[in-house]
């Protein structure tokens, strides 16, 4: 692939001075990137915050609105609220895929180890938070298992700073209205919101749209040397589903665009958390820290991407604690910690209707995996100078599982068909024993101005459907963990009005885990990932901002894998555009008016291992206002695809044709909120 003009723009303006409404942001507090609160000037690696302010001012129908604002990270919109994620990666597909990514609310991830699902940022309220957090390559010293290409944290509000109510309501096309609240009730040491929203959409394709909930509670508590802040979470979605539309460069068909291949298609999904972060800090040195917390989610949907579309159910439940306790001495931080997480997840898939006699009607599979992991780690931060820190981490992940085939073990067809697609395992237990580590620096060589470097490894143990949901005769699916080994150098400060972090970043994963051409699901892949990514944001007079983030990337394969017939070594991975960014100019003032106007640019892209198919890539204009019209009342409009673009929110190449999620045209939402 090339790089075009309009990427070679970007880099070319990354020079000049850039930035954004809120200084010192060099300052501000993280969790993320290191376990417990430090300045993201503290920070040996890199780490993107979306704040409250902006995700309000995105006001976003889908995540995706709101992560293109990180550098490195695309959140591939799909039809409805489904998605799939790629964070210094190509889009990750497959029964597995999704492993790659700790997904997280208040560092909890939102599914448990092992039983990922490629939408689970659905599973969070997003649309409310304090803040989102993404980091960007390997964490699993922090977080174990899946932590591999990166992580986002959404973090709940702080209740202490919810004394207020206030509803907010937004409409759009094809019936879209969306509604949310907030109550909070303070007093001198204890605090407690409820806070939720809703949305229907009638969907822009014929016969698709939705129907979602979500509601939080929090109570937080507040003494001389203990808090608690305990959370309660909910969420429900309804969905008709739009499958793709078929046929190269189908997407730019008016025709085409608005149908629905897949009337029948559908998601149902409900998840429920509850936990509670204790902390006693019993001197000025020493925090203890224990968080309890249950999970429990369910789902149900057709797999309209298959020409069978047989019917998936899947359901988890379990509950984890994690422990840990954090010191100080002299000039060195060290926490010691422990997670441990049990879970019974279970997957069933059922074929209304008989496909081929490989294919058949009836139960597919049917089982359920008890999975129990334990994760002691240990993190040390040393502050040698006022200039000078390093960091240092090392864990340890022990993971269990029993698997219980409830269906009769191997073939699904009858026993005269030789080439059954589904194969059921014979009842088993898998372990698995991991180390992940991770080193790094920070050094101030001047006033607000930063290198930072870590080497860092990731690791994910293979998925439940990775083992056991096998097909065309596989019995056994013998597979390693992921690993994946990164370096990365970075350089972030501030001067003045400008906020800058500049990244590089060499990854080399091994056992890359994949379903050969066979169908059958191996672990001896190879892939390679380097790149730059930047941050700039910058405070104009007059009120006036800009501000900008792109990546250059370049993901392939690194080894002769039986992906395909032809031999790929050295390919670039489908769907891993090699630059995409986007850039923000605003204007903002203390009374609370904000007009900003936003590009969008996403390069083209391979859609299969051999680069032979390809997606042009595309460029969106949006443009937002905001007016708060007194103490009450604000309202805001929202003007997306401003040039009515025709483009893939999706593209990719199966089963011998070309398949589009497409874009929405020019769309206009309006919004208003009442604050009392």
């Amino acid at each position: 692939m090339k790089i075009n003009f309009v990427s070679l723009a970007l880099i070319m303006t990354s020079h000049i001075a850039i930035g954004q409404t809120h200084t010192a942001q060099i300052e501000q507090i993280t969790v993320t990137a290191s376990g417990n609160e430090r300045a993201l000037s503290q920070l040996s690696s890199n780490l993107s915050i979306i704040n409250e302010d902006e995700i309000a001012v995105i006001a976003p129908q889908h995540i995706n609105q709101t992560l293109v604002r990180v550098p490195g990270t695309w959140i591939s919109r799909g039809n409805g609220q489904e998605h799939l994620t790629a964070i210094r990666s190509p889009v990750l597909t497959g029964a597995g895929g999704c492993g790659a990514f700790f997904m997280a609310q208040d560092g909890i991830s939102l599914r448990a180890p092992g039983f990922c699902n490629t939408n689970q940022l659905f599973d969070a309220n997003t649309e409310q938070a304090e803040r989102i957090e993404v980091l960007r390559g390997p964490a699993s010293t922090l977080y174990g298992s899946n932590a591999v290409h990166g992580v986002v944290n959404i973090i709940t509000p702080n209740a202490f700073e919810q004394n207020k109510a206030a509803l907010g309501m937004s409409v759009g096309p094809n019936d879209y209205v969306s509604s949310n609240f907030t109550l909070g009730s303070v007093n001198k040491t204890q605090a407690f919101m409820i806070y939720g929203n809703g949305a229907h959409d009638g969907g822009y394709k014929d016969d698709s749209g939705f129907e979602q909930q979500k509601i939080n509670a929090i109570h937080q508590y507040q003494g001389n040397n203990w808090s608690i802040k305990s959370v309660v979470s909910a969420t429900n979605l309804n969905q008709q589903t739009a499958g793709f539309i078929k046929g190269d460069e189908a997407y730019k068909d008016p025709v085409l665009k608005t149908q629905n291949p897949n009337p029948e298609a559908f998601r149902d999904s409900q998840t429920f958390r509850a936990y509670s972060d204790l902390r006693l800090q019993s001197n000025d040195h020493t925090q203890y820290r224990l968080t309890p917390y249950v999970r429990w989610t369910d789902m149900a949907f057709l797999q309209h991407y298959l020409p069978w579309q047989s019917l998936e159910e899947n359901s988890q439940q379990g509950a984890g604690i994690k422990a840990s306790i954090e010191k100080q001495i002299d000039h060195v931080t060290w926490m010691v910690g422990l997670d441990v997480d049990m879970t019974e997840g279970r997957l069933t898939e059922t074929q209304a209707n008989d496909f081929s006699a490989a294919i058949p009607a009836g139960q597919h599979y049917d089982y359920t995996v008890d999975a129990i992991v334990y994760s002691p780690y240990s993190n040390v931060h040393w502050t040698i100078n006022d200039d000078f820190s390093l960091t240092a981490g090392i864990r340890y992940d022990a993971t269990r599982l029993d698997y219980n085939n409830h269906l009769s073990a191997g073939s699904a067809c009858e026993s005269s068909v030789d080439n059954c697609r589904f194969t059921r395992p014979d009842d088993t237990k898998v372990k698995y024993n991991e180390w992940s580590y991770q080193l790094g620096a920070n050094y101030a060589f001047a006033d607000s101005q930063l290198l930072y470097a870590q080497f860092s490894n990731g690791y994910r143990a293979p998925q439940a459907t990775e083992l056991f949901r096998l097909q065309a005769g596989q019995s056994l699916a013998d597979l390693a963990p992921e690993q994946l080994n990164a370096v990365e150098l970075g350089y972030r400060g501030q001067w003045s009005n400008v906020f800058y972090d500049l990244t590089a970043f060499s990854m080399q994963k091994d056992h890359f885990i994949f379903q050969d051409t066979n169908k059958h699901n191996i672990s001896d892949g190879k892939t390679s990932h380097h790149g730059l990514e930047f941050l700039l944001n910058f405070q104009l007079a007059n009120n006036f901002y800009v501000k900008l983030n792109g990546t250059i990337a370049n993901h392939t394969y690194d080894a002769e894998l039986t992906l395909s017939r032809a031999n790929i070594n050295g390919n670039e991975i489908d769907t891993a555009p090699q630059h995409m960014g986007s850039a923000q100019l605003g204007w903002e003032n203390d009374q609370g008016k904000l007009v900003e106007l936003e590009w969008i640019h996403l390069g083209n892209y391979y859609l299969n291992p051999e680069n032979s198919a390809e997606y042009a890539g595309h460029n969106l204009l949006n443009f937002r206002v905001k007016l708060e019209l007194d103490n009450h009342w604000s309202v805001g409009a929202r003007l997306l695809n401003i040039m009515d673009e025709d483009y893939a929110e999706r593209a990719d190449y199966s089963f011998g044709s070309y398949r589009y999620f497409v874009g929405e045209p020019r769309s206009l939402f309006l919004s208003a909120r009442y604050t009392f």
